[in-house]
């Protein structure tokens, strides 16, 4: 490794973190939650069985889940202009990543609600509570404490994605790291440092994961 190595490794660091910082991050956060609230009540939707909605929401699952980000992402972005629907690309990315989350995250937590035993159901009508009280407080923590840590899975899986966004020119990590090589012309450098970056946000979530999944552990045995 020459001094021109080191030196394009130093000088693009913070030109690539930094985007990570105010790209890739506040993309993960705002789609992750978006997707998390859109899996919660998608899935409360299955597990009540509200006909009206039980079939739209098993299209919407059965579509997002068959096709891939990348196509939705271009769907999006490229497709909707031609409909009159203009969106800016971070939005774009926001809005797709959190349907394809809310798809995926409402099987987790929807399987996690019914592994809850039925009979908890039947002992809270028996008490005069309602279903959805029953849901809130008995079923719904239990689910959440099963689906976490896939749930954590995903959430580390769309930190990775979110170098999709890049194909739809939203300035993240991967898109930094292009222009990047584009004037250096390094692409094994720079892409093992891109990497390596993604390695670091994906090892400190895992790492937050674990002590989560240690204190819902021992918040389940009090």
């Amino acid at each position: 490794m020459n001094n021109r190595i080191i030196n394009i490794i130093f000088e693009s660091l913070p030109k690539i973190l930094i985007p990570g910082l105010t790209a890739t991050i506040p993309l993960t956060v705002l789609a992750f939650t978006l997707g998390f609230i859109i899996a919660v009540f998608t899935a409360l939707a299955q597990y009540l069985e509200i006909k009206p909605l039980k079939p739209l929401i098993r299209f919407y699952v059965w579509v997002i889940r068959g096709t891939p980000l990348l196509v939705q992402l271009f769907v999006v972005f490229y497709g909707l202009p031609k409909a009159g629907i203009l969106i800016d690309p971070f939005t774009s990315a926001v809005t797709v990543f959190a349907i394809n989350e809310g798809a995926y995250a409402s099987e987790t937590i929807r399987g996690a609600l019914e592994a809850v035993p039925h009979g908890q159901m039947e002992a809270g009508l028996c008490v005069g509570m309602t279903k959805m009280q029953i849901i809130r407080r008995i079923i719904m923590p239990q689910a959440l404490r099963t689906a976490f840590p896939a749930l954590g899975n995903e959430l580390i899986s769309m930190v990775k994605d979110t170098s999709l966004a890049a194909n739809i020119t939203v300035t993240e990590m991967f898109m930094a790291t292009q222009r990047i090589n584009a004037v250096y012309y390094e692409p094994l450098v720079l892409y093992i440092e891109v990497g390596a970056i993604y390695l670091f946000f994906s090892t400190f979530l895992t790492f937050l994961q674990a002590k989560c999944e240690k204190a819902l552990s021992g918040y389940g045995r009090r």
